[in-house]
């Protein structure tokens, strides 16, 4: 029998890689790549357990899919700790070194 590739296994392996890098930005785009890899993997694992012996990269599909999770876990890491300094140092302390210094030293009671 001939055997086929999984539509979407590929993208949901770049789109996992894409997530994990992606929570470097702040952790927003590492969550819309994870979350979009892991719906076209529930597709594709769908397409998968109809009929098993059609495909033949679903390893290809499982590790992708791990990625995605293990981005979407580093970009909500991230994303709350954006959150949480937000909230403590406030946002314009963000963008300016001497202010964030001075705020953090504050909280610290020095």
């Amino acid at each position: 029998m001939n055997e086929q590739k999984l539509p979407n296994a590929t993208l949901v392996l770049v789109l996992g890689i894409i997530s994990i890098l992606g929570c470097c930005c702040y952790g927003i785009i590492g969550l819309v790549c994870g979350i979009v890899g892991l719906v076209l993997a529930k597709k594709d694992e769908a397409l998968y357990l109809a009929n098993p012996t059609l495909y033949s990269d679903f390893q290809t599909l499982k590790t992708g899919k791990i990625l995605c999770y293990v981005g979407i876990v580093l970009s909500a890491l991230t994303v709350i700790y954006m959150v949480i300094m937000i909230m403590t140092v406030g946002l314009d302390a963000l963008s300016d070194q001497e202010l964030m210094q001075e705020r953090l030293r504050d909280l610290m009671g020095q």
